[in-house]
């Protein structure tokens, strides 16, 4: 299994963060301590890259989750980009697809989530 590896960039007006490696029950902890040091703001805008993610099981997606319904609770917008066919099928059978965007590119993300909040 590939190590679960997290990066983040500031950009003006939103907050990419860039997953690789699979998302499991073993690194569950670890993104969800990463993804609360990484919010700078209770509203962010933030793009998950998720294009170098094999593999996500209930655990990777209950953390994504969590923070996309904290985000969107506090006006914030989510987004996710180059979404690989594993995970996109946990998405789709899950029913996320509903209810946060997904986009093929992560400047395809990064473009309508601030566009998201130019109509807030």
């Amino acid at each position: 299994m590939p190590p679960l590896t997290l990066a983040h960039q500031h950009l003006p007006g939103v907050t990419v963060v860039a997953v690789t490696g699979e998302m499991d029950a073993t690194n569950r902890a670890d993104f969800d301590d990463y993804l609360r040091d990484v919010r700078s703001a209770p509203a962010s805008r933030l793009v998950f890259d998720l294009s170098g993610v094999p593999f996500m099981d209930s655990s990777g997606l209950h953390v994504l989750l969590s923070c996309a319904t904290d985000c969107l609770r506090k006006g914030g917008v989510v987004h996710m980009a180059g979404v690989q066919p594993l995970p996109a099928r946990l998405f789709e059978i899950t029913g996320v697809v509903a209810h946060i965007p997904v986009h093929p590119t992560v400047e395809d993300a990064v473009t309508a989530a601030l566009a998201s909040e130019r109509s807030m």
